[in-house]
């Protein structure tokens, strides 16, 4: 529901309607309706039984998500994603990507939700450039580079979702606040300098995963995250990458692709 002190709700709501009735991918969350009633304003979206990424990660349940179930929901993510910077005409950029923002279903598949910050751009010569814009996003996930310039291009999105995929990978929030703050790239930075993995991995994994996929995911996400987006990797590179990750888990597991 939009939130009547909400400054941007309005033009938000807006932009989120709009968009969801253009874009269709089975890694999105999809428009069932609204509500448009005075001021009583909502977005209706299908039910996503078991709420958000950041609950299953950072959360004191007793269900650990096993590493092979990570992978699959960063890839349906990331999928997701691709769909809005390639199979889109034209281009979107999410503008908020972060694991409160991928959804879960009944049976543990992800979709990436909340588009009311999504801007559509065409993209101009050099295939990247999407154009200047008012800052948006959250604090952890911001694209430094973005935050810094208002150039907002899609590989802003690729940022965030290195965070996520950090995230995914450490088990720990995007800023780990303790007494002095501490991002996570700069804490999974000095522990690649230590060369010591097993301390980066969720513990809560205790031990059970492929080694080789945690070092690709890793370096997908630090490639995502590089200081200068012209080193950032696309959505499509991003994809294949996970994808030959979530097989050498399921082989290790001996799990059956659906």
């Amino acid at each position: 529901m939009l939130s009547p002190s909400s400054s941007q709700g309005y033009k938000e709501f807006e932009s989120e309607a709009t968009l969801l009735l253009t874009i269709h991918h089975k890694n999105l969350t999809s428009l069932v309706g609204y509500c448009y009633e005075g001021s009583n304003m909502g977005i209706l979206y299908e039910y996503m039984a078991n709420g958000n990424l950041e609950k299953h990660l950072l959360g004191k349940g007793p269900y650990v998500l096993p590493w092979e179930e990570r992978l699959r929901m960063a890839t349906d993510a990331a999928q997701g994603l691709e769909y809005l910077h390639h199979g889109c005409k034209p281009l979107v950029v999410h503008r908020d990507v972060k694991i409160t923002n991928i959804l879960v279903d009944e049976n543990f598949r992800a979709k990436l939700a909340d588009f009311g910050l999504s801007r559509a751009f065409p993209n101009d010569e050099d295939g990247t450039h999407v154009g200047t814009t008012v800052v948006a996003g959250t604090p952890g996930y911001l694209d430094p580079e973005y935050y810094e310039t208002s150039r907002l291009t899609e590989k802003s999105d690729i940022y965030s979702f290195g965070i996520v995929l950090l995230e995914i990978v450490t088990g720990r929030p995007a800023i780990q606040r303790n007494n002095e703050p501490t991002h996570i790239i700069t804490w999974v930075t000095s522990e690649i300098v230590k060369g010591d993995l097993s301390n980066i991995v969720d513990p809560k994994l205790q031990g059970d995963y492929d080694i080789n996929s945690i070092w690709k995911v890793l370096e997908v996400a630090m490639s995502c995250v590089a200081r200068k987006s012209t080193r950032r990797p696309t959505m499509n590179f991003v994809v294949i990458e996970l994808n030959a990750c979530l097989t050498m888990e399921m082989t290790r597991n001996g799990t059956k692709s659906k």
